[in-house]
This record gives structure tokens, C-alpha cells and sequence, in this order.
């Protein structure tokens, strides 16, 4: 057998390179392309773009006014407390046994205000006791991401939720209390140094 051969049956042995020949793309796909593109030309020239882009799902600027009596500029505690405590102090106020200590019926939530307002300001490093049970775990300051109202109304907020009956906190007491300790740089060293504030 010749070289020649040994080509040519090497070549008959090969599977020819695929092509569309009579197995064109099928006219339902063709179909549903063309629907979907038709569809989405029709959405974009029926869309209303005059709305403002930041109310992109069709809100209007009346959907989005404070209730009827409500006070313009007063800060929502609860709001931000589901926003900033909640993944600690869990939205009953309880707390995680052993990890996070509960807000419901703690004796730093019920106690001075000054108190409460030093502990979300600085924050707590080091061994806390409440309601007989000790945790060590860290709590964050707030001090540079809240501002005095803010704290004011999650303090009033977390003081008369969860069973808790304490009294108001204003703004006015926790710019007191910023300014008291405005050298401050690190957190409160639990029951050491906030037993001594009580």
C-alpha cells in the first residue's frame, strides 16, 4: 500500500465538518427572539420616562411624604435600631444567650441615662454583667456614625420597648455626654470602668 493510499483511506475514515445544510436554526427559536425583541421595543417607547429615575417603581413624590401629623425631622429610633442593633440584640430586644446581652429588662437600659448614652457612644470592650449573667463580647461605638439625635431616639426608642419603661433621651443630654468624654478614644472596659459611672 502506498503512501498515496494510505491518505486517501485515512481521509474516507474522517467525519466531514458539521454544517447547517438542512438543520437551519428552528423558526420557534427564530419566533421567540423576534417576539421578545418586538416585546421589549414596545416596553421601552410605552414606558413614562418622565418620572424621576430615583422612583423607578412607579412611587410619586406624595408616596413617598411622611404620614399625615407627622413631625418633619424627628428621627425614627426604631429604625434605626432595626438597622444598626438588631443583629445583636435580635428584634425582641433579647439579646443571644452566652454571645449578646439582652436591652428587655437590663439594668443599663433601665438605668442612668448618661450611662446608656456613654455605653453607644464608646462602645464596651472587656467583661459586662447583666441581669446576673456575664458576657465578652465587644459592642462598637457610634459615636462617628450616629449623631446626637440619631442616638437620642434609638436610647428613647430601646428605654420603652421590650418591657422597658424608662423615660425619654434628647439630644441635648448625648451632645452633654459627647462632649464629657470628647478625648475618649477607646471603648468602656465593661463593669471596670461602667460601674463606676452607675
Amino acid at each position: 500500500m502506498t503512501d498515496g493510499s494510505k491518505k486517501i483511506e485515512a481521509q474516507q475514515r474522517e467525519q466531514p465538518d458539521p454544517y447547517e445544510g438542512n438543520h437551519p436554526i428552528p423558526k420557534f427559536v427564530i419566533a421567540l427572539v423576534t417576539l421578545a425583541f418586538g416585546w421589549s421595543i414596545y416596553y421601552i417607547a410605552s414606558s413614562n420616562l418622565s418620572n424621576r429615575p430615583e422612583l423607578g417603581d412607579r412611587r410619586t413624590v406624595a408616596d413617598l411624604a411622611p404620614p399625615a401629623g407627622a413631625k418633619s425631622g424627628v428621627v425614627d429610633g426604631a429604625q434605626i435600631y432595626a438597622a444598626q442593633c438588631v443583629a445583636c440584640h435580635q428584634a425582641s430586644g433579647a439579646g443571644l444567650p452566652g454571645v449578646f446581652p439582652p436591652l428587655a429588662a437590663s439594668e443599663w437600659v433601665n438605668g442612668k441615662e448618661s450611662v446608656a448614652a456613654q455605653i453607644l457612644l464608646h462602645g464596651i470592650s472587656g467583661s459586662l454583667t447583666v441581669k446576673g449573667a456575664v458576657y465578652k463580647g465587644e459592642m462598637p461605638a457610634f459615636q462617628g456614625k450616629l449623631n446626637d439625635s440619631e442616638i437620642a431616639a434609638v436610647l428613647t426608642h430601646i428605654r420603652s420597648s421590650f418591657g422597658n419603661a424608662a423615660g425619654k433621651v434628647d439630644a441635648a443630654l448625648v451632645k452633654t455626654e459627647r462632649e464629657t468624654h470628647k478625648d475618649r478614644k477607646l471603648p468602656w472596659n465593661g463593669d471596670d470602668e461602667l460601674g463606676k459611672l452607675k
